[in-house]
């Protein structure tokens, strides 16, 4: 309907001011209407003529032509606001999702753990965001390939490794072969935090932590498993991956690649050379750096002193792998706020060489995850919240509110509190919060659903789509019939701008709606049981659809 209205008033546009202008509708509170638009406002410059004036002839010209809408009005200041007739919101139920996206590749990198380390909020918090970003690009028809990139080799991996052979000596960890995958995680992690302040003490031993550095890349390059360290390096590098998978099953992520940085560090260390003779890099004090000052960034080293690549040589062959292997028509990558200069400097040097891939590239970036009254954690010193910490404070919060140990509640009140804020600042989570059945809460929308379901189980016979009105349908019907057609054009504005939160928004508001018409409006067993099933059932429909999409489970029954 919306096109319908767009072209309507484009080619009124064009027969009475032989402009050619394009038309875009919103969606305003619904006192206001069923939609609107502010194109008055914007030929008012071209035309030379008042807003209100040019929105007043639009309207004469509209309702002369457009059946399918009960009234038109122009609003000062220069905006016109229509209300569709009963019988066009109820053809607007079958409205889908555009599919701009047809034909699409789109890589989307997201989560990326690094072996050697345990998972923090920050990586549960990517996991839940890309997921959801993820099933909306699918969801407007795109091929989405859903990937992350660890760092298997590097100086984090010295520091573990070398704690792991103190503490060993020259054994292999057997004894922790049957600890719990997360047990084996947890030291690791206790590992990398010992050979992190060891580093930063002892001058001695943080000599003996490059070296293994350089030895990683050795075994790399040698495919060695012969030596010990290199066999304490694939068991432990093996134990992270199991780690990794463990959890993105409990959260039901699923990956289609891990790149490790072994894979694409020679790529990126070829490249970075190969654009070094033609000026994209230079040489300095040994190392080759990317001068980002010329472009207003700053300076940073893409293989040190000693031929090693850094993060940055290994993100340049991250990107010309991933193409490789996608030939993708958009890259998304998402991080934390912290990496957004370091991004912009990695990419500004590709785009030197390799444009097209830099303009296809979309880097996102999130703020710190944060319990209610926590602070900023570094798992360098080992006090950072690790994911499981917050799913395990949803777990305590649910219990202690409803006496039950319920997954599906505990996941969704935890990705709905993620997801419902505009992505970009911190996250401030508070558990008893977010498991609420009351608020703003996945819980709630979880109950909503359940409680929608549990009216549809109580009739034999199944809503009929093509359900005609006879009689005027009375406020709270259509309030609830207008949420219902915008289910559309939300996932079309989420899709579009990356951003979960406004199908969260609509949900909420959706249930909210549907709770306000089930208050005042009996179902079965009134004389218009019919009509009212059919709306209860697309209203289910909308609700279980946006849920799947922000990867929040959708029961029957709680």
């Amino acid at each position: 309907m919306d096109q319908l209205i767009s072209s309507a008033i484009s080619r009124s546009i064009q027969d009475l001011f032989a402009v050619e202008m394009t038309v875009e509708l919103s969606r305003p509170e619904e006192q206001f209407g069923d939609f609107s638009t502010n194109i008055a406002m914007r030929l008012s410059g071209k035309l030379g003529k008042p807003p209100f004036e040019i929105a007043e002839t639009l309207v004469n010209k509209l309702q002369e032509e457009m059946k399918d809408i009960a009234s038109v009005s122009a609003i000062k200041p220069g905006f016109i606001n229509f209300i569709l007739k009963d019988s066009a919101l109820l053809d607007s139920l079958e409205n889908q999702p555009h599919k701009t996206l047809l034909g699409k590749v789109i890589v989307v990198e997201y989560s990326d753990p690094n072996p050697f380390k345990v998972l923090h909020a920050g990586h549960l918090y990517t996991s839940v965001v890309g997921d959801a970003i993820a099933n909306l690009l699918e969801q407007n028809g795109a091929s989405v390939h859903r990937v992350n990139f660890g760092g298997d080799v590097g100086m984090h991996v010295a520091k573990t490794l070398w704690a792991m052979q103190k503490e060993l000596n020259e054994e292999l960890p057997q004894k922790y072969a049957d600890l719990q995958i997360e047990k084996r995680a947890d030291w690791m992690a206790k590992c990398y935090v010992e050979g992190s302040q060891q580093f930063e003490e002892n001058s001695d031993i943080k000599n003996e932590i490059v070296s293994i550095n350089k030895k990683v890349y050795e075994i790399q390059e040698t495919k060695d498993h012969a030596s010990h360290l290199a066999q304490l390096y694939w068991l432990t590098r093996g134990w992270s991956y199991e780690y990794f998978n463990q959890f993105y099953d409990l959260i039901g992520s699923k990956f289609e690649k891990f790149y490790a940085e072994s894979e694409v560090e020679e790529l990126g260390l070829s490249t970075v050379r190969e654009q070094l003779s033609k000026g994209v890099y230079e040489e300095s004090d040994g190392a080759v750096v990317f001068r980002g000052e010329k472009f207003g960034l700053h300076t940073r080293v893409f293989i040190n002193s000693d031929g090693l690549p850094t993060y940055e040589a290994k993100d340049v062959g991250l990107i010309i792998r991933k193409f490789e292997d996608y030939h993708f028509d958009k890259s998304i990558i998402i991080t934390a706020n912290e990496q957004e200069q370091y991004m912009a400097v990695v990419q500004k040097s590709i785009e030197q060489f390799a444009p097209d891939l830099v303009k296809a590239t979309t880097h996102l970036t999130h703020g710190l995850v944060k319990l209610a009254g926590g602070v900023k954690m570094s798992s360098r010193k080992g006090n950072f919240l690790r994911a499981v910490d917050v799913l395990d404070s949803a777990s305590e919060a649910n219990k202690q509110l409803t006496g039950k140990d319920n997954k599906d509640s505990v996941l969704g009140a935890v990705k709905y509190a993620f997801l419902k804020t505009r992505m970009g600042g911190d996250i401030i989570y508070d558990p008893l919060e977010s498991v609420s059945v009351e608020g703003n809460s996945g819980p709630y929308l979880q109950y909503a659903y359940a409680r929608a379901r549990s009216i549809l189980a109580k009739v034999e016979v199944a809503a009929d789509s093509n359900t005609i009105v006879e009689a005027k349908l009375n406020a709270d019907e259509r309030s609830l019939l207008r949420k219902i057609t915008e289910y559309a054009d939300v996932i079309d504005k989420a899709t579009l701008e990356l951003m979960p939160h406004h199908l969260c928004t609509y949900l909420y508001e959706l249930a909210q709606n549907f709770n306000r018409f089930y208050e005042h409006n009996r179902v079965v067993g009134d004389e218009r049981q019919s009509f009212r099933i059919m709306l209860v059932e697309k209203y289910s429909i909308a609700l279980k659809q946006g849920l799947d999409l922000l990867g929040i489970p959708a029961p029957e029954h709680i």
